[in-house]
């Protein structure tokens, strides 16, 4: 027997090419929102091409764990829609091939790529983020190109300000020069005029060569000048043909250590973040026992001054108790402003250090809860491949819509829900206000009830989309009545026989009236019969079969007044006033619990009272029938 039927290959495939496109467009996505985060970095740098590629391979790596869920969500949605639009998914059905044994075998490769994306989370991102932060970095801190602009302040050269009237493209020559420097501070700025300039690179890329010419410097010399007033300082005024200045500017990419980010809980494998866990719990704890051990001192006896400790000690070793204010006041006046001068500034002293220890706490607190949940991401995210799976496979197979229309809809949505969701989560649990554990994992026990629910509704072929459905299952829970709904028929092939029926009906009032007679459907229910000795009402079952049975025949009347009567006859309900589930365990188990033993006891007395009030409807209405009945029959005879 062949473990991989040709409907396993056949479904797989048309899985998997979906599953690709789907990917590289949801990665290409993520990039795109990536690039708009570092787009000031990468502008205007004049970066290398390959710092370029390193860049995006680098983000499209870190970005990988995030775009896989959303891929196999679209991926999903799309191939089970295809197969439903295309009628082959009900064709596997009508086969007798469940729904759960057709995505057996692309659940398989969820799986797998599942395990995959842990892997990936745990060995090749860490190294990526690493690289990725190290590159941000270097970008931030390289100098811009220059490109300097025509009739503007061009200010991007440390301690220089730039005017240039024209330049010329072809040559790079700039025309009407004026340079303000402040490289030797404000009180010694220097303006140069020159009609000329031409500003390179040196070969190493560290200065910039310029190259004035036929010009100007003004140089302020109030430095020499100190002892005279600021209406005479003196200024040096030089003429130059030409004249060479070089500034410093390194215009090369040089890379940061990426060792400087190894405490980022981002940049670190499960192992790693372990470790890191264990070492900011002994350094947290050996801050709680120094702060033990300082506050261990007695604050008063730490502001006392020497001569009060020695009287206090003194006093306690004779054995005399004597209060701590009686001996204040024993002191002299400037033994007591001493004591005050003391105690104010140990407490200013204490807090001080109070404050000190609590930030250096709660730093490494923060710190731990960073390493916590970047810890839990990788479980949260291989996790969410396997429930957006089976979100995506059942919704495409109860929607049965194929292509990039309804589903691209659909997925993005879902992800929208989930994102906001666990980026809510992340951030409650990085800023302590929630549970690590709560908030990293609020998306999957929010998405997985609904995948659960989807999954099981579309293996049943159940509806899911029919809001009056749902709207009767919320009128059952609340006790209301689904009303009926009867119309004239514009054909009617069988007329109703009257005198049958109208014999039926008028026994049918009397089983009514007896049955409510015998039961006391209006006094209390037993509670121990109710939730232990349940016995199934076979009266009111027998009864409501015969009512139905001739209201179904009544359908087919062409009379308004008998159609009006039996759109007023109730739906009866045969067990809602015997018990309150159908499973006895569970009814035992609601009897013992009182409180809510309690209030379904008086809920069934409720559906009691309203089965005597339908009992004394359906009599009422079936006397109207019955004389509407005769009227027709004594017209007929007539006729």
């Amino acid at each position: 027997m062949r473990f991989i039927k040709k409907i396993d290959l056949f479904v797989l495939k048309t899985y998997l090419l979906l599953f690709l496109g789907t990917f590289f467009v949801c990665l290409f996505i993520f990039m795109m929102q990536f690039m708009w985060r570092y787009v000031d970095d990468l502008v205007g740098k004049g970066l290398p091409v390959d710092v370029l590629i390193r860049f995006f391979y680098y983000a499209s790596l870190t970005l990988v764990p995030m775009a896989l869920p959303l891929a196999i969500l679209l991926a999903s949605l799309i191939t089970f829609g295809n197969l439903g639009e295309q009628f082959e998914l009900l064709a596997m059905k009508a086969a007798g091939i469940p729904l759960v044994r057709i995505i057996q075998p692309i659940f398989i490769f969820v799986v797998g790529l599942s395990i995959a994306s842990f892997y990936f989370q745990n060995i090749t991102s860490p190294e990526a983020t690493r690289q990725l932060a190290t590159l941000v970095f270097s970008m931030k801190q390289k100098s811009p190109e220059l490109e300097i602009p025509e009739g503007t302040f061009y200010n991007e050269i440390p301690g220089y300000n730039l005017f240039v009237k024209s330049k010329s493209k072809t040559t790079g020559m700039l025309y009407d020069v004026m340079i303000y420097s402040n490289t030797d501070g404000y009180e010694d700025a220097q303006i140069v005029l020159a009609d000329s300039a031409k500003l390179q690179s040196t070969a190493d890329k560290t200065f910039l060569m310029l190259t004035l010419y036929n010009g100007e410097r003004f140089q302020n010399m109030q430095t020499q000048g100190g002892a005279m007033s600021k209406a005479n300082v003196p200024y040096l005024r030089e003429t130059f043909i030409k004249e060479v200045d070089l500034i410093p500017f390194n215009a090369n990419f040089n890379m940061m250590d990426a060792s400087l980010l190894s405490s980022n809980a981002a940049t670190k494998s499960l192992k790693e973040i372990e470790q890191g866990i264990d070492s900011l719990n002994n350094r947290i704890d050996s801050i709680g026992h120094a702060t033990y051990s300082m506050t261990q001192e007695t604050f008063m006896a730490r502001a006392l001054p020497k001569n009060l400790k020695d009287t206090v000690a003194f006093m306690a070793k004779a054995g005399q108790a004597e209060p701590f204010d009686s001996i204040f006041s024993k002191l002299r006046m400037n033994e007591k402003q001493e004591a005050i001068r003391t105690a104010i500034y140990k407490a200013r002293s204490g807090v001080g250090e109070y404050d000190f220890r609590a930030l250096i706490s709660n730093d490494s607190n923060r710190s731990l809860r960073l390493h916590w949940v970047e810890w839990n991401k990788k479980f949260t995210l291989s996790v969410a491949c396997l429930i957006f799976f089976f979100i995506g496979a059942p919704l495409g197979a109860i929607i049965r819509k194929g292509g990039l229309g309804l589903p691209v809809v659909v997925s993005v949505v879902i992800f929208i829900f989930y994102y906001m969701v666990n980026g809510s989560g992340e951030k409650m649990a990085k800023s302590g206000e929630w549970l690590i554990g709560f908030g990293l994992w609020l998306s999957s026990f929010v998405l997985f009830p609904i995948g659960a629910f989807l999954t099981y509704k579309a293996n049943k072929d159940s509806v899911v989309f029919n809001m009056e459905g749902y709207v009767n299952i919320f009128r059952r829970i609340l006790g209301l009545r689904i009303s009926r709904h009867i119309n004239r028929k514009e054909v009617i092939i069988n007329d109703p026989n009257y005198p049958q029926i109208r014999e039926r009906l008028y026994h049918l009032a009397l089983d009514c009236k007896q049955y409510s007679r015998v039961t006391h459907l209006k006094s209390m229910p037993n509670y121990f019969r109710l939730y232990f000795r349940y016995k199934e009402d076979i009266a009111v079952i027998q009864l409501n079969e015969i009512y139905e049975s001739i209201i179904e025949e009544l359908c087919n009347s062409r009379d308004h007044s008998i159609l009006g009567a039996l759109n007023n006859l109730p739906i009866l309900s045969t067990d809602a006033h015997t018990r309150p589930f159908h499973n006895s365990k569970l009814n035992i188990v609601t009897g013992l619990f009182l409180p809510l033993g309690v209030f379904f006891f008086f809920r069934i007395w409720l559906y009691r009272l309203r089965l005597w009030k339908d009992m004394q409807n359906i009599q009422k209405y079936s006397k109207f029938i019955i004389e509407r009945i005769d009227k027709i029959l004594v017209n007929e005879q007539t006729i």
